[in-house]
Formats: C-alpha cells, structure tokens, sequence
C-alpha cells in the first residue's frame, strides 16, 4: 500500500510544502475553542474560497468538505483521536481516545482523507495519559500501513497546569526535539511540531523528524508575529504551518490564508505576507 500513501501525500503537499488550516477543535470540550466555529457550515465555505492546502477536520463534520462539488478543494486531514488537557483545569483522570476504538481508520478511508492525525502528550506528572497516546499511536499506525495512509504525530510537550491557568506549550527545545524524535520512530510519515521558543533551534526539530514538519499554531497571537515567526520557521526548515484559531478566530479569514501560503509557497517574509493580507 505504500503507492496509496505517496498518492495521499502527494494530495497533501502540491509543491512539497503545506498549509492545513485546523478546525477540529470540537472534540477538545473547551468553549472557547468554539468561538468562531459556531456556523460550520460558513467556516467550511470560507475556506473552501480561501484554497489552503488542507482542512484538518472530525469525522462529524467533514462531510461539508467533502460534499463540496470540483476537484480543486483542499485536502481533507482527519483526526481520529481526542483528549481532555486543554480545559483551564487538571482533570482527576487524563485521557486519550481513538474515536473509533474498533477500527481507526475506517472514517477517514469513507471521506477519503489525505491522512489522519494523533496526538503524543508529554504533560508532567501524567505518565499514563503518555501511555495512552503510544497505545494509540501502535494502533493506528498498524492500519495506516495496512490501507496507506499517510500519519501525522502531534507530539505537545506542555507546561504544569499552574505555570499559566491550563496546560500551554513548553517551547523548550531540547524536550521538542526528543518527543519529536520519538513520533518519527514510532512511524510518523508527518510531525506536526510545536514551535520552539527560539526559531532559530527549529531546524533541530527538522533534524530529528526525518521527515516533512508543519509547524503547530497554536493559540491566537498578534497577526504580525504570526507572520513573522512563521517565516522564521520555515527557513529553519519547516515544510509548512498548521494554524486553527490565528485563521477561523480573525475577521477575515481568507486574507489570512492568503498571507500564510506566500509564505509556506512564495518564500515570502513576514512584511510581505502582512502586506498581501492588507489587500485583503
């Protein structure tokens, strides 16, 4: 099945690099995920018109990419588990899912997804919730093999729950790099990554991946330092960006879109992916 997977990945990635625009937030019970989110339908449109690469979606929805009519769409990625650490608050019991504990991969192959994607917690004093995801991970990466579908690790390293009220990223490199480096042996055909906290020690996670990185959004900054930083990563080495809230939380979300893809396809800098959202 290996020629299915190049397939896919070639879907995924039209010039080697990627923009997937994440809207799969409604499987993290967290309310303020959801602002911007409320009308699917009109999200699913906006991007569709915005053309990034890829739309990260749930099985639940993804059916408004998928109907959409012509072939020139974006990519469906699909996540196929859900978690509980991004609540304000440390649950009594942390967990990690397949959603479909039968068969995994079973969604995805029906709508024809371009790959599906799994988390990789590393939060402290939970090893068990790290147990889960490995679990997880064997699993589904037995399908992906079996069918080809090409798996995305997300590896999250995050902070205590009372460093900042919830449990945030930790830009530390030296812990990216390792749990980046355990992703790609456990099979990742893509990581997607967490910034570092310096840009400039990003290529370190490039190293250890061994093979295409996109770079993790996160939560909504300054739009300007988005830009800025995203271009930073990408001469580090990055194969492209994957960004929910900075996009489906702004006023006008295919402009965004069209300043990250001059920079994930146009090499262009920060000042000049700003300039080109300005126009709107």
């Amino acid at each position: 099945m290996r020629n299915n997977r190049k397939v896919r990945m070639n879907r995924l990635f039209g010039n080697g690099r990627c923009l997937d625009v994440a809207i799969d937030h409604g499987v993290c019970n967290e309310p303020t995920f959801l602002n911007g989110l409320e009308d699917m339908e009109g999200v699913v449109r906006t991007l569709v018109a915005a053309a990034p690469d890829a739309i990260q979606m749930n099985y639940g929805q993804a059916d408004l990419l998928q109907n959409v009519a012509g072939k020139e769409k974006p990519a469906l990625v699909m996540r196929i588990d859900m978690g509980n650490p991004y609540n304000p608050v440390r649950h009594r019991d942390m967990w990690a899912v397949l959603q479909n504990q039968a068969e995994p991969l079973v969604g995805a192959i029906e709508l024809d997804a371009a790959c599906v994607v799994v988390n990789l917690f590393m939060l402290p004093d939970e090893p068990d919730l790290f147990r889960q995801c490995v679990e997880n991970i064997s699993r589904v990466r037995a399908d992906c093999e079996k069918y080809g579908m090409p798996l995305m690790i997300e590896p999250l390293v995050m902070q205590p729950v009372t460093e900042r009220g919830g449990y945030m990223v930790d830009g530390d490199a030296d812990k990216i790099v390792t749990l980046t480096r355990l992703a790609r042996e456990m099979g990742a055909d893509i990581v997607k990554a967490d910034p570092t906290t310096n840009a400039e020690d990003f290529h370190r996670v490039v190293e250890a991946a061994r093979c295409p990185v996109l770079v993790r959004g996160g939560g909504k900054e300054d739009l300007r330092a988005v830009f800025d930083k995203s271009a930073a990563l990408m001469r580090q080495g990055a194969m492209g960006m994957v960004y929910g809230r900075n996009i489906y939380q702004h006023s006008n979300p295919g402009a965004v879109v069209r300043g990250l893809m001059a920079i994930i396809h146009d090499d262009a800098s920060g000042e000049d992916a700003y300039a080109r959202y300005q126009q709107g």
